[in-house]
């Protein structure tokens, strides 16, 4: 008879009891439910693969592992002995030739019975167990249902938030704190972001990114060092990135980026992060200034370049090739040498020109030269320069239509608005989206920019003598 240990009956046919570990697999059976078809079985197949996680969370969390009651149902008629102290209270008994099977737990068990073979010490810990009656076939699978059914896993993000045993976690918590356009940027809570959130980043995002610029942090001593690396890399590639900077200073908002750039998004972190990884390998001590090239990468999602790297049409992909398509792009880009493998999935793209007499990397690959992208402006790569003079303000952007953008917005987009000015025969601000000319969104509202650099500067010319605002203008080669 089985009647090791006190039982608690919670109903008259429920009971909880508390299970050395060691006995576990003594007293419960595994059934292999893949030899049955589903309709047949209680509940789902053991899937093995998920048994080492579990295990290793065990053997490196011994003194505060924390699991739920695994959940059995037992057959045949139970003796219950009350104790004379409390009658909810006593000695469960059920025939030895009678096994517990197990509805819910059984990947724990697994993982629990795993762990003694590498630790027998473990043996001695006790785990609450809730045994039900196990009727029919039916009633164990509506056992396994209602179990299962409601269970929601709670969000990467929020994961990272509440795990204090993971000193990555900590630095990236920390990073999101202390590096400007982190700061007040993340949530925390969500994996993906809500169309009009104001928030640019995941926690999780991040977290991955961090985790491919420097890896796992399993000592403590590496925590300083790592940390500050972190901080760093993060804090230097937001001073680079021109839209993050101007979210940061109030002239974008995060739903604007997040809908006409892909710098925020999650894939294009990850591309960061192990871009980054290369990036103090090879120039350990020149790093931060050759992230300038940031500067000249144009993030649009309408620039074609990112199609089949991050983006499928209008869409942005963050599957794990295109997470690695992404990482090789920004590799490319940053001059950095690339693996056979690398080159050969570049070179059909036709996105940079192979040049095999350039300059090899350490492995002896070619780099890959990169070529400003072609928008609608032909001719050299231009730029504007806007000074006002009253302020003294000045604003250079990387590409001339952001700077046009934001010169708009600082003389008034209303006051812009009303003065009526059309550009290729539509409204210069108008309150729809046009899908033949370049525009960008700013405030609810739609700027063309399709025009040249020229152009750009005489409009601003233009809006600045009728509103009497006083501004010069400058084109940068």
């Amino acid at each position: 008879m089985v009647t090791d240990g006190a039982v608690s009956r919670v109903f008259d046919y429920v009971f909880l009891r508390y299970c050395n570990l060691r006995g576990l697999f003594k007293i419960f059976s595994f059934r292999d439910w893949a030899e049955l078809p589903p309709e047949q079985r209680a509940q789902r197949v053991l899937q093995k693969p998920r048994i080492p996680e579990i295990t290793q969370y065990i053997l490196d969390n011994e003194d505060g592992y924390l699991f739920s009651s695994l959940t059995a149902s037992f057959d045949g008629d139970p003796s219950f002995k009350p104790s004379t102290e409390n009658p909810e209270m006593g000695l469960l008994e059920l025939p030895l030739e009678r096994q517990l099977v197990i509805n819910d737990g059984q990947h724990r068990m697994a993982a629990i019975i795993e762990a003694i073979k590498q630790n027998p010490s473990l043996g001695s810990e006790t785990i609450s167990v809730v045994l039900f009656p196990s009727e029919d076939l039916a009633r164990m699978q509506q056992m396994f249902s209602d179990l299962n059914r409601t269970v929601r896993v709670t969000s990467k993000s929020l994961n990272i938030l509440y795990d204090h045993r993971d000193l990555l976690a900590q630095i990236v918590l920390e990073a999101a704190e202390k590096v400007p356009v982190f700061r007040n940027m993340v949530d925390k809570d969500r994996v993906s972001l809500p169309l009009r959130s104001p928030k640019l980043f995941t926690l999780s995002a991040i977290y991955d990114a961090t985790r491919q610029l420097v890896g796992e942090v399993t000592l403590e001593n590496q925590y300083d060092e790592k940390a500050k690396i972190v901080l760093d890399y993060w804090e230097s590639v937001g001073i680079n990135i021109p839209q993050w900077k101007q979210v940061l200073e109030g002239y974008l908002r995060p739903s604007e980026l997040r809908a006409e750039y892909v710098n925020s998004h999650a894939v294009v972190l990850w591309g960061l992060g192990t871009m980054g990884k290369l990036l103090l390998q090879e120039y350990p001590t020149e790093w931060i200034s050759r992230l300038q090239d940031l500067s000249k990468i144009d993030w649009r999602r309408i620039n074609k370049e990112w199609d089949g790297i991050c983006m499928q049409g209008s869409e942005i992909v963050n599957r794990r090739q295109s997470k690695n398509n992404t990482a090789t792009f920004l590799k490319n880009k940053m001059g950095l040498p690339l693996s056979p493998s690398e080159v050969k999935f570049l070179k059909p793209l036709q996105l940079e020109n192979l040049s095999t007499g350039g300059k090899l990397g350490k492995e002896g690959f070619p780099n890959l030269l990169t070529n400003d992208s072609k928008g609608p402006e032909k001719g050299p790569k231009t730029k504007l320069k806007v000074r006002f003079i009253n302020s003294g303000k000045v604003i250079e952007e990387s590409f001339a239509a952001d700077t046009f953008v934001l010169a708009i917005k600082e003389m008034g987009l209303g006051k812009v608005e009303a003065l009526g000015l059309t550009q290729q025969a539509l409204p210069l601000i108008d309150t729809k989206k046009d899908r033949e000319h370049s525009q960008r969104q700013l405030d609810g509202k739609y700027i063309c920019v399709y025009s040249s650099t020229v152009r750009k500067k005489k409009i601003l010319e233009t809006i600045a003598s009728r509103l009497g605002v006083g501004l010069k203008v400058e084109i940068i080669q």
